[in-house]
């Protein structure tokens, strides 16, 4: 297959597509579940066996359930070969179930496809890497169009990968056997594809690039959760009175309540849409208010005293203060507000679009948006630009191979 040109962004294109060998099921076949404390410390005994990194992968039920944690890990290594682990139906302790595992994977690196958004629920069990390998972000790195495991898989190893569970609700049990094996196939190459974007980024002189990023991906803060969620109701834009705001607000945490205690995504409970409905209609008894989309439902029905309830305590509360604006506006009306900065803007990113195809990097890889957009916005006359410049991109947390890169175009830019 063509690699990608070390001159251009947007090279992931494959002149002739190599013959793709079908992974359909593990070639060992797939483990039995671990479920019971006992079966868990014999998976950690077989993992102990092996040697060399850990294979690690995770199965949520988002959009089911409340909750991130993970309902399916599978971790597969060296010499051990692959382990399916129940961490919910155990009956005792998750920290006390899972210790015998975590002790064993928190002893070398670790090895995810899309890393950020397992190692939270992971962690939540105490699983956490001394080191970590990811190989989506390391296809990013390498300035691949496609970073998805499968389109990895076959580009890297010829490998056509089966998936088509990923979405599904890994809370049910018994798990369907078709899922176990598609849940085994996902650790099933990840230490062969973890040594061959290895090779990849070393010959594009990406390797300490990559170990900067994954360090950070291992060590950063998660960011902290917003205060007032519920402004991010899907449709609060068309709420135009305080009132309606205080609605919205008080069915919001009365959902969030609900799907909290029974554990089920707040969607399920009652959908944005409906949020949105009873708060600008503001029904005073159930009959209004099971007139309403969606409310008329049977199983909404059931529930109609618990929503009027929730609309009643909103009309007499007071509204909700304006919401704190501390972030910067959109960018498309910089042009009126601070002409200058968008100047600078438009400066920046034709610098970093420059860069990132020389370098064959996305741009949002090289610095996040929001760090370019700070910078123009909040940007100093300094008789130091780079210097100035290498301080704030510092201060925002960019990596040294990022501010090593970034730091001469945006000075120019910004002279």
């Amino acid at each position: 297959m063509t690699e990608p040109d070390s001159d251009g962004a947007g090279t992931d294109e494959v002149a002739d597509e190599p013959d793709v060998t079908p992974l359909l099921a593990p070639a060992e076949g797939v483990p039995a579940v671990a479920i019971y404390a006992s079966d868990i410390a014999r998976a950690a005994e077989q993992l102990a066996g092996g040697h060399g990194a850990f294979a690690l992968d995770a199965e949520r039920a988002s959009g089911f359930r409340y909750s991130n944690r993970a309902y399916l890990i599978q971790i597969r290594r060296a010499g051990a070969g692959t382990v399916l682990i129940d961490p919910v139906s155990h009956g005792i302790d998750p920290l006390k179930a899972l210790a015998p595992v975590a002790e064993v994977v928190n002893s070398d690196e670790w090895i995810l496809h899309a890393a950020d958004q397992d190692l939270p629920c992971l962690a939540e069990l105490g699983m956490t890497p001394p080191s970590l390998y990811d190989t989506e972000l390391g296809g990013r790195l390498a300035g691949y169009d496609r970073v998805n495991l499968a389109a990895m898989v076959q580009r890297l190893l010829g490998l056509g990968l089966k998936k088509g569970h990923g979405a599904a609700d890994w809370s049910k049990r018994p798990l369907p056997a078709d899922w176990l094996n598609y849940a085994a196939l996902d650790v099933e190459v990840l230490l062969e594809l973890r040594s061959a974007v290895a090779t990849e980024l070393e010959s594009q002189g990406k390797t300490d690039w990559a170990a900067q990023e994954f360090e950070h991906m291992r060590t950063v803060e998660p960011t902290p959760t917003r205060r007032d969620r519920w402004r991010r109701t899907s449709g609060i834009h068309k709420v135009r009175n305080g009132q309606a705001l205080a609605a919205v607000r008080e069915l919001w945490q009365t959902r969030d309540m609900i799907a909290q205690r029974r554990d089920i995504a707040p969607g399920r409970i009652l959908p944005d849409a409906a949020i949105i409905s009873a708060a600008t209609a503001n029904p005073d008894t159930i009959e209004k208010l099971t007139a309403l989309p969606i409310f008329g439902g049977s199983r909404q029905k059931r529930s109609a005293q618990v929503w009027l309830d929730a609309l009643a305590r909103a009309r007499e509360s007071d509204p909700p203060a304006s919401e704190p604006n501390n972030g910067l506006p959109p960018p498309a009306r910089w042009s009126r507000r601070k002409p200058e900065a968008f100047e600078r803007l438009e400066a920046c990113r034709g610098g970093l679009s420059e860069l990132s195809e020389k370098v064959s990097v996305p741009s949002e890889n090289l610095l996040t948006p929001e760090t370019v957009r700070r910078l123009c916005w909040d940007w100093q006359p300094s008789s130091d630009v780079a210097g100035a410049v290498d301080s704030f991109l510092a201060a925002a947390g960019a990596r040294p191979w990022q501010r090593e890169l970034c730091d001469p175009v945006l000075a120019a830019a910004l002279s």
